[in-house]
């Protein structure tokens, strides 16, 4: 593999159909290019993605918790202890959930919604009879 090809991260082309805002697609893209590729696992903080997406610690934890409600990631908390052994939280610990199931649980969402809007429909027509 040559040098260019590390600096890149694939993103599959799906991510467009899942309705993303522009700063959740800039965080879930920022914490694709920082994950372990065999892991999928990253950690870095909130100030640290927000540096690199231009957005606020407040935006970008907003973001992250959208992108854990989607399902496209999971987050668990971290500790970390200082020279002195005193216990601190860290920074959360991102893991990118498998894209192919991250877009079937969309779909049957997607699914729910519509058996549900068909109902409501047919509700409403036969109601007005």
């Amino acid at each position: 593999m040559s040098k260019t090809g590390k600096n890149y991260f694939p993103t599959p082309n799906e991510i467009f159909s899942l309705g993303l805002s522009p700063g959740e697609f800039a965080v879930y893209s920022y914490l694709l290019r920082c994950a372990n590729r065999r892991t999928r696992q990253c950690w870095p903080s909130y100030k640290t993605i927000g540096a690199a997406t231009q957005l606020s610690v407040n935006t970008v934890r907003k973001h992250v918790c959208a992108l854990a409600d989607k399902g496209l990631i999971s987050t668990e908390d971290t500790i970390v202890f200082t020279r002195t052994g005193l216990k601190h939280n860290g920074s959360l610990l991102y893991t990118i959930r498998p894209f192919h199931e991250v877009l079937d649980a969309h779909q049957q969402n997607e699914l729910r919604r519509l058996e549900v809007q068909t109902a409501r429909w047919k509700y409403a027509k036969t109601a007005s009879l």
